[in-house]
């Protein structure tokens, strides 16, 4: 397919009912402009409470925040960084990583955000491939930044830019919403991941649809307890309540023992999570504090693989409605949620009914259907992949025309999801998402690819050949086995965990081994996974620490 197809293909997949993205006007021309207007309509407002690690209470008005981002886009920018730009973050669920974010798109440039628990070899590449010319760097991880960051012409600035100088706002009028804002890093089926590069608009689009369907204000207080590198704290609850002028909380990671007092004492409407979350709450039997009485509205909840069982248990247990949703990278964070307006007996109709809870209704800025492997749409309850158009869908795998070709070829954005729809007495289209066409686990909501996973195994001592599975899990949603042929080398099962350990990251190691004789394939020599979860039933219930 020559390269102007594709191009074309992309900005098919990139209209909304016939609409091309260029017909989409946002209220604000540029980030820039939008933190500017709210800054000065409301200054000693609260945009973001920050709870630290140790619990201390930080807050920050949006003439605080606008202040910070000044003095450090001034900084930025005398480091050379200009618009589209990359710059790349190494940082946590903190304060001033929010700044480090905003003070990059005032200037129109894009935040490539690092999860610094992934492996070296993966972050290695994502710095490589970003082509970035600085990193912001917390302290902590200097040490780990320096020691991957092999270019010489690289500027690593370490801990919060102290050069900071009040800024005069730019007079002229500013427009930034072609430009690239976001490159995030998904795992593929290959070892490399891919970079998903969105831009202002994207945000913009999807950001204003979550506010609307979730009715979210300038009154509206949300709650953010994921990290901040990955799509659903970014767009969700840090960017969102930005654009209606709202207000956030900001945990420097999530704790049953601090949720629900949290949300009490800082009276939150709405805490976005994922399902691995609500499992969590329930083992750990954590007291709600009366919160809905005290105005919580409702979780928001996507990201990994929700049960039917798991939805109904906390909803029963604490009686808070679960928004349940669905959305991808690639299409900025969520495209579909079902409707807040739902009475208990429908959402939970719709969460309970049909096997697999539904992930809702496509919101306005995009469009979903089902389609057949040739393109064309399947019927009512037909099973097929998940496709999406709208304004929030990417503009490109970054420098993956390979990736771009296979995923585009279509003129919708293929999600590489199972799924199927169902017409409901509203007259709405209610999706469902019964599996992955592609070989991806969700781990927390953590996409994993198992080909880096079935490398490692498969240099293993004591390992003929090995697979790695992922396998229906209580806690996670889906959690991660080893399907091996052992040699006769091969001692116990202590002795590869134990390789393991060393080998990968908590979140991508095999928890349980498995011992064969033979490992499920296709007459092509491609590995069957999922005809051997079912080996791994023994575990749904377990729980692996570190």
């Amino acid at each position: 397919m020559k390269h102007n197809d594709i191009d074309h293909l992309i900005l098919q997949a990139r209209t909304n009912n016939s609409q091309p993205i260029e017909n989409f006007t946002p209220e604000y021309s540029s980030f820039k402009k939008l933190l500017e207007f709210h800054s000065n309509e409301n200054p000693t407002k609260d945009y973001c409470i920050y709870y630290t690690e140790q619990g201390e209470r930080i807050s920050k008005s949006y003439s605080d925040i606008l202040s910070e981002v000044r003095g450090l886009a001034n900084y930025l920018s005398s480091l050379g960084v200009n618009e589209n730009d990359k710059v790349v973050i190494a940082g946590c669920n903190h304060i001033e990583t929010v700044i480090q974010y905003f003070a990059i798109w005032y200037l129109g440039a894009c935040v490539v955000p690092l999860n610094m628990s992934e492996d070296l070899a993966r972050l290695e590449f994502i710095i490589s491939n970003s082509n970035t010319n600085v990193i912001l760097c917390r302290a902590e991880y200097e040490s780990i930044v320096k020691r991957i960051s092999l270019q010489s012409s690289l500027h690593i600035e370490v801990g919060y830019s102290k050069q900071i100088q009040e800024g005069e706002s730019i007079t002229h009028d500013v427009n930034h919403l072609f430009n690239d804002a976001l490159l995030i890093y998904t795992s593929g089926t290959t070892g490399n991941p891919k970079g998903v590069l969105l831009q202002q608009i994207n945000l913009f689009a999807d950001c204003g649809a979550i506010a609307d369907w979730h009715k979210i204000e300038s009154q509206t207080r949300m709650m953010c307890v994921l990290p901040i590198h990955h799509v659903n704290g970014i767009v969700v609850t840090m960017f969102t309540p930005l654009l209606v002028g709202a207000s956030f909380v900001l945990n420097f990671k999530f704790s049953p023992s601090t949720f629900f007092q949290r949300i009490y004492d800082e009276s939150v409407h709405i805490a976005s999570v994922v399902p691995t979350l609500l499992a969590f709450l329930l083992e750990a039997k954590a007291e709600s504090m009366g919160v809905i009485s005290r105005g919580f509205r409702h979780i928001i909840c996507g990201a990994g693989p929700l049960t039917c069982d798991l939805a109904m248990r906390f909803e029963t247990t604490y009686s808070i409605p679960i928004i349940h949703g669905y959305g991808l990278s690639e299409t900025t964070c969520y495209s579909c949620y079902l409707p807040i307006e739902l009475s208990n007996e429908e959402r939970q109709y719709w969460l309970k009914e049909f096997q697999f809870p539904s992930i809702g209704v496509p919101l306005p800025c995009n469009e979903m259907a089902i389609i057949h492997g040739d393109g064309s749409l399947c019927n009512e309850l037909e099973r097929g992949e998940i496709v999406i158009r709208g304004w929030n869908v990417m503009k490109e795998y970054y420098q993956n025309p390979t990736a771009n070709q296979s995923t585009f070829s279509k003129g919708w954005f293929q999600s590489g999801d199972e799924g199927f729809f169902k017409i409901g007495d509203d007259g709405n289209k209610y999706f469902f998402i019964t599996g992955r066409l592609k070989e991806l686990f969700i781990r927390g909501g953590v996409n994993i690819s198992p080909l880096e996973i079935d490398e490692v195994i498969n240099k293993a001592p004591g390992v003929k050949a090995g697979i790695s599975v992922g396998f229906e899990n209580d806690m996670y949603g889906e959690e991660i086995g080893a399907l091996i042929i052992p040699n006769e080398h091969y001692q116990n099962d202590k002795v590869l965990l134990d390789y393991f350990e060393n080998e990968l990251p908590f979140h991508k190691r095999p928890k349980v081994i498995i011992c064969s004789d033979v490992l499920p394939v296709t007459s092509t020599g491609k590995y069957q996974r999922n005809k051997v979860k079912h080996l791994f039933q023994e575990f749904k219930s377990a729980q692996f620490r570190k």
